[in-house]
């Protein structure tokens, strides 16, 4: 018996919807991005691109566990001496939410080509409305606790 290997041109993607509402912010982000490397289907193959669609409804509305608002930090460097800029994550969480919650995809996925072109299916709305009723996304029925 062989094993099966996708390939890129018998893809079939679907889009779903995560509403973000009162779940913790990196179970959210831990499921979108198992649903955009493909882990939930049985046809998963890691050097292949075969994840879905996803869009994250309410970002806002996510909250973190802990002290997190008050003691978690995005920190990113310039390049240059003193280039250091750190935002705190109530702040982010206030001004940003969705990039609050790209980032937190974003490092959930592989650091290289697959995890960059899987980062473009994502959508993070701040609100309940979205764009792509005519891609007839389906509610992404998983346990998020």
């Amino acid at each position: 018996m062989s094993t099966f290997m996708a390939k890129p041109a018998e893809l079939e993607r679907k889009w779903y919807i995560i509403d973000a509402a009162d779940k913790p912010l990196g179970r959210v982000a831990s499921a979108a991005a198992s649903i955009l490397r493909g882990k939930n289907k049985p046809t998963f193959t890691p050097h292949v691109d075969c994840g879905d669609f996803v869009i994250i409804l309410n970002a806002d509305k996510a909250v973190l566990t802990g002290k997190k608002l008050e003691q978690k930090y995005y920190r990113h460097h310039s390049g240059y001496i003193g280039g250091l800029k750190e935002v705190q994550y109530k702040l982010l969480m206030d001004k940003n939410p969705e990039k609050a919650m790209m980032l937190a995809v974003k490092g959930m996925l592989p650091h290289n080509t697959i995890g960059a072109n899987s980062l473009t299916r994502l959508r993070v709305y701040k609100g309940s409305e979205h764009d792509h009723a005519a891609q007839k996304p389906e509610v992404y029925t998983g346990i998020i606790k």
